[in-house]
């Protein structure tokens, strides 16, 4: 019972900061840890002097509650208070 309350309170808090904080969309690239995934964001921009397309990705770490989330799912991650020394977003969708 403490775990399904605790599983909307962060559902709960997690769609109340998506209103607020910064939101990414990526794809989901590690998901072997408990409650944590990795995401990988991709970006494409042209550089200001050579005209050139660039792509970057960064990987994040963010908390899915469950294990809901698996390999190749594209998932919308949103900024919150740390939970640990890397793991800073929470998973929206």
């Amino acid at each position: 019972m403490a775990k399904k309350e605790t599983t909307k309170k962060v559902e709960a808090k997690a769609e109340a900061v998506a209103s607020k904080q910064k939101t990414f969309t990526g794809v989901v690239v590690s998901d072997k840890m408990k409650d944590t995934i990795v995401v990988k964001i991709g970006n494409y921009k042209k550089h200001p002097k050579y005209h050139k397309f660039l792509s970057s990705d960064k990987k994040f770490k963010a908390h899915d509650a469950g294990n809901t989330c698996k390999i190749g799912d594209t998932v919308t991650i949103a900024e919150c208070a740390p939970m640990s020394k890397d793991k800073h977003f929470v998973v929206v969708k």
